[in-house]
């Protein structure tokens, strides 16, 4: 039998209708009123942290190449939006957006997970392989999942423009000196970057219990996006201290790999990538 190879329009039309059916699949389980069983949650403690980002260095060194390749228009859509920040009188968000890469750090590792389930498997992870989730049954959930995240983050964003509107503002800074300078030297400078902190916290301790292993879950498992998530904070209440040590080296790791011009989220972001897929195995029995 002749073989046929597809054109670009043909794949593109098989994968939105694969797509459709999988939010399809998932919209019908998030208006179904059956109950299904948690996976179990173990208990965690500091040894399965360290074992995490051990297996998830380990993760990177094996595939560094193809990771980094696949992570790399993280930083440069980062810088794309720093400019702009600048050019559009939005400095005062620039810190929030770098600080928002926690809450949309787990969508940007999702190809990552994948990488290091076929890892795990005894295959031979390349990049190409990190889209492979789009194939996934619970593709539709991811995405979904995605979307709340992402609307997490733009709410952050508008949270973090009213606590400078109601301190600095509301009249933007006239440069990045002087709103330096005004933050550190000033009253409501102090007001601002304490409550941005503690509100900032807030949103990442919500993503943080929606997707601790949610992305993970559904990528290994058809379980559901309820059920997923229910999951991930059956997690986090289970090894509440863990949890947030686990959050707060996720949080610190960014704004590390933040500082150098964004460029240091190559390296940082696929080894927490790979680490959390390792924290998941060793969280969800």
């Amino acid at each position: 039998m002749a073989k046929t190879i597809g054109n670009p329009l043909s794949w593109l039309l098989q994968g939105a209708e694969t797509t459709g059916h999988h939010i399809s699949e998932t919209v019908s389980e998030m208006g179904s009123d059956g109950v299904k069983e948690l996976p179990k949650a173990r208990k965690l403690n500091m040894d399965d942290i360290i074992h995490s980002l051990a297996a998830g260095l380990e993760d990177f060194a094996a595939c560094r190449s193809d990771a980094m390749f696949l992570v790399l228009f993280y930083p440069i859509i980062g810088i794309a939006l720093v400019v702009m920040s600048l050019s559009m009188n939005l400095l005062p968000l620039i810190v929030p957006m770098i600080m928002g890469f926690a809450i949309l750090g787990p969508v940007a590792a999702v190809g990552l997970y994948e990488m290091s389930k076929r890892r795990e498997a005894g295959m031979e992870p390349r990049w190409v392989d990190a889209f492979g989730v789009i194939r996934s049954p619970s593709f539709g959930a991811i995405l979904v999942l995605g979307l709340y995240l992402a609307a997490l983050f733009i709410v952050w964003l508008v949270a973090a423009d009213m606590i400078y509107s109601r301190t600095l503002g509301p009249e933007p800074p006239e440069s990045i000196i002087s709103f330096a300078t005004a933050v550190v030297t000033t009253r409501e400078g102090w007001i601002m970057a304490i409550a941005g902190g503690a509100v900032g916290a807030v949103f990442a301790f919500a993503a943080l219990a929606m997707s601790l292993v949610s992305f993970p879950l559904l990528l290994h498992r058809h379980v559901g996006l309820p059920v997923a998530v229910a999951t991930s904070i059956k997690v986090l209440r289970k090894n509440p201290v863990i949890c947030m040590t686990w959050g707060v080296i996720v949080g610190v790791s960014l704004v590390v790999g933040s500082i150098p011009f964004l460029a240091g989220l190559i390296i940082v972001v696929p080894v927490l990538g790979h680490a959390t897929w390792h924290l998941y195995r060793r969280a969800v029995d």
